[in-house]
């Protein structure tokens, strides 16, 4: 089992770096499954017992300069680690001015993810900072636990306004309730709603705008019976949902969200070479 990686190109290292400065605002620990191809950072609380969910996939060939991994073995070249994203997240932040960054697979007590930066130096010889994460390696019988969740059957799919307008809506919301509404329907109308014994407040969005949804089989999704002024709604916790809204640094092209009536809140955020999928439930 082996892996490492460089990464020379100073954008792709500032943009990798605001992915997992994301991933460290909404997990403490993660599971980082490393393919040929992908890097994917896992969250899989259960959603049945309150707990969010995320996948969030890149593309390695847009991220690093050379790629090498061997998995456990042939059949399975994959790799499955846990770690606290937060540690690499300090461990890229002295990696501003870098010439590389080298990341590998490595065994120093316990098994590490050690990050080699290479810094500028005045004399001749670089200067290198060397950085081990402490992981821990998942055995392949528990690899099943950490699937890609599927895109639920949802009541209603809409595009979501300005990521920093929503947040700052929200964020003024949280003094007034721990819980939100979020309702939209598929006239690219969305409602954040607080309802509490005292206040009533809710911030209307409109023209938004629906994403065309089209099924594996070719079939349109089932919203098109729907009466497009019916709103789907969910009640979440208004943390979780500031805690996705706040820790956004991947900058998206797309944002969306699903809607499961009363049961789960699906967001979406697309950038060319990241996608990321956040999954908070909704409340009883």
């Amino acid at each position: 089992m082996r892996f490492r990686a460089k990464i020379v190109d100073v954008a792709c290292l500032n943009h990798f770096t605001r992915v997992i400065n994301t991933i460290a605002k909404l997990a403490k620990t993660c599971t980082l499954r490393l393919t040929v191809d992908k890097l994917y950072f896992i969250l899989t609380d259960k959603v049945a017992n309150g707990g969010v969910s995320m996948w969030c996939e890149l593309n390695q060939g847009n991220f690093f300069d050379e790629f090498q991994m061997e998995g456990v073995a042939a059949e399975h070249n994959e790799i499955y680690l846990e770690l606290t994203p937060e540690n690499l997240s300090r461990a890229l932040k002295t990696a501003q001015n870098a010439k590389t960054v080298k990341i590998k697979l490595t065994n120093k007590h316990c098994p590490c993810v050690t990050v080699a930066v290479e810094l500028p130096s005045l004399s001749s010889s670089s200067r290198i900072v060397t950085h081990d994460i402490p992981v821990g390696v998942i055995p392949r019988r528990l690899w099943n636990d950490f699937r890609e969740p599927s895109v639920p059957d949802f009541d209603v799919s809409i595009y979501l306004p300005v990521l920093k307008t929503m947040k700052s809506v929200v964020e003024r919301m949280k003094n007034l309730s721990n819980c939100i509404v979020l309702e939209a329907n598929l006239n690219g109308e969305m409602n954040l709603k607080i309802e509490t014994d005292l206040v009533s407040v809710t911030t209307h969005f409109k023209g938004l705008g629906n994403p065309p949804w089209v099924s594996e089989d070719g079939s349109q999704n089932s919203t098109q019976d729907r009466d497009p002024e019916s709103m789907a709604e969910a009640r979440i916790d208004i943390r979780k949902l500031l805690q996705l809204l706040a820790g956004q640094q991947v900058n998206p092209t797309k944002a969306l969200c699903n809607i499961v009536s009363k049961r789960i809140v699906h967001f979406i955020l697309l950038h060319e070479e990241v996608s990321l999928q956040y999954f908070i439930p909704a409340l009883a």
